[in-house]
């Protein structure tokens, strides 16, 4: 969906080049917007809308015997990750080139997905933006190097959950590292250390660039709230007789409903 003050019609770039470029983020954020994956996505609303509902007000000072309050409100903060395109490179797939170098959109997608997956799961102070485990009650659990040990952490962290009376399935997200080794790892007898996991959880491991340590989270809906504004689009800034200067952009804003839906899987030694 493209807002006109994205201005990509001032771009000399084809509409075949405009479908490559969309296809090509739209494949790389799927894969890296993680945190989208276990919580509860509302939008996109347009790039117009610049506030989340809190469905609470303050009371403001009485006027003429009047009762006056004020609706609280999360504005919507607008994410913009740069990324530049060789104007011969968009010239060569016009001309049917099998292979396009689209790096720097690539980068530009991890980079704004991992600042939306750390925003949503660890916070924004400067967007106003609680995070998952930020809001979390429940103590974190520590983790340690033996990743065979993960199965029980994680059903220690189902227990937790439980016991606050939050409902199945849940999910395990976790940073690149960690799901690696996750997926890499077998326990005694050959078992897939992810298929273990997947039988505790009742549901998905999540890949989220960004993440540290790992987070058990409830997928039950209506505790972690995701409210987007634009969805991620690609902008025209500019460009000169080599480069086509673009940008990723998003707007969005996030609440925690139920602070206690979820629990943080802690890296040894963070605080």
């Amino acid at each position: 969906m493209t807002a006109n003050h994205l201005l990509r019609e001032l771009a000399p770039i084809s509409a075949g080049g405009w479908r490559l470029l969309d296809q090509e983020a739209r494949q790389r954020l799927t894969v890296a917007l993680g945190a989208r994956k276990v919580v509860d996505f509302s939008g996109p609303r347009g790039w117009e809308h610049s506030a989340m509902s809190l469905g609470r007000t303050d009371e403001l000072p009485l006027n003429d015997g009047l009762v006056v309050a004020q609706r609280r409100v999360l504005p919507l903060v607008e994410v913009r990750a740069d990324f530049t395109v060789s104007r011969r490179e968009l010239e060569a797939y016009d001309r049917g080139a099998a292979y396009t170098d689209l790096d720097s959109l690539n980068e530009a997608a991890l980079r704004i997905a991992s600042a939306e997956n750390v925003a949503v799961l660890h916070g924004w102070e400067a967007a106003s933006i609680h995070g998952v485990t930020q809001a979390t009650p429940h103590e974190p659990i520590p983790r340690v190097e033996d990743f065979v040990d993960y199965p029980k952490r994680v059903a220690k962290a189902v227990t937790v959950l439980l016991q606050a009376g939050i409902g199945e399935p849940f999910g395990l997200v976790l940073g690149p590292g960690h799901y690696n080794a996750v997926m890499e790892s077998t326990e005694r007898g050959g078992y897939l250390l992810a298929e273990h996991l997947q039988r505790i959880l009742h549901g998905p491991i999540v890949w989220a660039p960004g993440v540290r340590g790992a987070i058990v989270m409830s997928l039950r809906g209506g505790d972690f709230l995701f409210e987007s504004g634009q969805d991620l689009s690609i902008g025209y800034s500019h460009h000169d007789a080599d480069t086509v200067h673009l940008y990723l952009e998003e707007s969005f804003s996030f609440q925690v409903a139920t602070p206690e839906a979820a629990v943080h899987l802690r890296n040894r030694g963070e605080e």
